[in-house]
């Protein structure tokens, strides 16, 4: 009988696992999500890098479901910049800002060109945590951006690098089941992927369309050692598609919807319907609507040529939104060697 009951205690705790690492790696969260990537579309697709004339560094957190144990918590570095820069030196619109005026009025957009073939670079820092189960990733990105028309550009960009799927058996939480000492001293297991994401980038003033591919290479994810083994589980590609428009609505304010739809194998669509208003180029509000899992609203200020800064809370309809408190997202961004003075992004908004 006592061998009866480690053998049922150890395959309730692979059953446990299994379920932990398939429910992250497979059918579910296999990649983080983020309210607020109408902010930073580098975190979603390589060919951003580069976009704009100055340094872009973002740093986020995530905290997810508020309320529940062990809940996905993601942390995120990105840098990206132009590698060849031209005279952005000469005085502009936004650099002047004068009073009463809005430095991204229609006269602005008026003298928008197309930008220079160049080359972009970048860096990403992912940390992403689900109970006893971490993912990280380190990425190094190239893009190259060429002009298709007067006002239409096009990019291409391929990031790789890699990622570390760390399971620290010691802190599943089993409750008062006694478990067997032979898998509660599994200890931390470690596992480490090449990570390759690619994507293309059509944008205007007015619209930007984008395709990303990430986790290209599919991937079988094993944990074990001498104690405890399993298998099954499976690292697949994420297929992302993005876009948006820019509508000015009179000379002071601009509408922005947008929607980021994302495929992967195995399970629905999930599509987000984003809309954003933003007064000048100092404040906007937004709203966000997920397919199926919930709402979220969000708010940012840029606060200087150099600085701004996003919110957004979501809340889970369904069970789900019966025991969580809801998302939280907070995005900084800082724009380093930003000649123009630009106070807002001007291919990214």
């Amino acid at each position: 009988m006592e061998k009866l009951r480690k053998l049922l205690m150890k395959k309730t705790y692979l059953f446990l696992v299994f379920c932990l690492v398939i429910s992250v790696a497979v059918f579910s969260q296999q990649r983080p999500y983020y309210t607020q990537n109408i902010l930073n579309n580098f975190i979603i697709n390589p060919a951003v890098a580069g976009i704009e004339n100055y340094t872009d560094i973002k740093l986020s957190h995530r905290q997810q479901w508020v309320g529940i144990n062990d809940a996905p918590a993601t942390t995120y570095f990105t840098f990206h910049k132009p590698l060849k820069r031209g005279d952005y030196d000469v005085e502009t619109a936004t650099s002047s800002r004068p009073m009463g005026q809005n430095p991204r009025g229609s006269a602005y957009w008026q003298n928008y060109e197309a930008a220079e073939p160049h080359h972009g670079i970048g860096f990403t820092f992912i940390n992403d945590r689900t109970g006893p189960l971490v993912r990280t990733a380190l990425t190094a990105t190239y893009a190259y951006h060429i002009g298709l028309g007067p006002q239409t550009n096009l990019s291409a960009g391929i990031s790789a690098g890699f990622s570390q799927m760390r399971l620290d058996a010691a802190k599943l939480d089993f409750g008062d089941i006694d478990v067997d000492p032979a898998v509660s001293g599994a200890g931390i297991l470690n596992r480490f992927r090449p990570d390759i994401s690619a994507g293309l980038w059509l944008y205007s003033k007015n619209y930007f369309v984008g395709l990303a591919a990430q986790q290209i290479v599919a991937q079988n994810l094993t944990f074990s050692d001498n104690t405890v083994g399993l298998q099954g589980g499976r690292l697949v590609p994420h297929i992302f598609l993005s876009a948006g428009y820019r509508m000015m609505m009179g000379e002071d304010f601009v509408f922005l919807p947008s929607m980021q739809l994302r495929y992967i194998s195995g399970i629905p669509v999930d599509v987000d319907l984003n809309l954003k208003w933003q007064y000048q180029d100092i404040f906007w509000v937004g709203g966000s609507a997920r397919l199926r899992t919930g709402f979220a609203a969000m708010a940012g200020m840029n606060i200087s040529n150099n600085l701004n800064i996003g919110y957004s809370y979501d809340l889970s309809t369904g069970r789900l939104g019966t025991v969580t408190r809801g998302t939280h997202e907070i995005v900084i961004g800082f724009l380093l060697n930003n000649r123009y003075g630009d106070w807002c992004p001007r291919a990214l908004w």
